[in-house]
């Protein structure tokens, strides 16, 4: 007959066998997941741009790029949209907006809000003419960091999509912007700034 104290022992035994038998000889180590790309959302309408545009500014810390072929006072010179570019530079710090300009005569006038700003803020936007070299680009669009991004095929249409936050696509029009603003570096293109 065996011992109350040893039957236990041996349910133990088995239960520690077991529970070995169960574990993984490494532990497995999850990286944390990464936080999804958002989808993107598709504009139709100039409202739609607009919303679009100034919410992806305002998701913004540090840069926003704008590829416009004539600052398009539509969505630019919209009051929401002026707000949203003026807070998102003066309560950031080190806060720039890029923005690369086509055709520099038709909307930069006096009677420009967007211009008027960039006049009183010029530490924090720069403007320059894009070279010819890459006027065969119809393309508009805003980008915030390197993450939100509105972007219009053709900027005579409102058609596009927009997206808080989706690296990928922002960082692809990133790199083709930012090799238009390098290539729009001498004096003569960047001349709009001043007037």
């Amino acid at each position: 007959m065996a011992k109350p104290g040893n039957h236990s022992t041996t349910t133990e035994t088995w239960l520690a066998s077991l529970a070995a038998a169960e574990r993984a000889l490494h532990p497995v180590v999850l990286p944390m997941p990464m936080p999804a790309a958002d989808e993107l959302q598709v504009l139709t309408e100039l409202a739609d741009v607009r919303l679009s545009t100034a919410a992806a500014i305002a998701s913004g810390q540090r840069l926003v790029s704008i590829f416009t072929p004539d600052l398009e006072p539509a969505v630019y010179d919209h009051p929401p949209v002026i707000e949203v570019i003026k807070r998102f530079v003066l309560s950031h710090s080190f806060a720039k907006v890029r923005v690369l300009l086509r055709d520099h005569t038709r909307h930069t006038g006096s009677g420009s809000r967007f211009m008027s700003m960039a006049r009183r803020l010029s530490s924090y936007l720069q403007l320059r003419i894009l070279v010819p070299q890459f006027h065969h680009l119809t393309a508009s669009y805003c980008i915030a960091d390197d993450r939100a991004i509105v972007y219009r095929m053709r900027s005579d249409q409102w058609d596009g999509i927009a997206a808080v936050n989706s690296p990928p696509v922002a960082r692809q029009y990133l790199q083709e912007f930012d090799l238009a603003w390098q290539a729009s570096n001498d004096l003569q293109h960047r001349r709009v700034a001043r007037m």
